[in-house]
């Protein structure tokens, strides 16, 4: 089993940055696809970022794309996500997520970003 927990939440000014965290527990984080994902209130929950086991592989949001970065350190259990450029509509509650093979998924309880002047 894995345990997801998130950090690095907050409120920042448009157009400022922020760095999120998730540290996992257990044996399967370092072999398991790990990433984020977003929702605001009233929408659907959202891909924001993806990264394999290996980093080899990446996956970003539509919405997202050049402005956030995904990255991991197996050696440390962790996954970030570098936020810039951020705009109002970046405000959400951002989740953890690890999913090992295409069934085994787990989720962290969220950290809440809010982009506000």
């Amino acid at each position: 089993q894995v345990q997801l927990v998130e950090s690095g939440g907050g409120l920042v000014q448009p157009g400022g940055s922020l760095r999120l965290s998730c540290v996992g527990s257990g044996s399967l984080f370092s072999i398991s696809t790990v990433g984020w994902y977003r929702q605001a209130p009233g929408s659907q929950r959202e891909l924001v970022a993806l990264i394999t086991s290996s980093g080899s592989d990446i996956k970003y949001g539509d919405s997202v794309l050049g402005r956030f970065t995904v990255s991991r350190d197996n050696a440390e259990n962790r996954v970030y996500l570098q936020l810039n450029s951020l705009k109002p509509e970046d405000t959400a509650v951002y989740y953890c997520y690890s999913r090992y093979r295409s069934s085994t998924i787990y989720w962290g309880q969220g950290t809440q970003v809010t982009v506000s002047s």
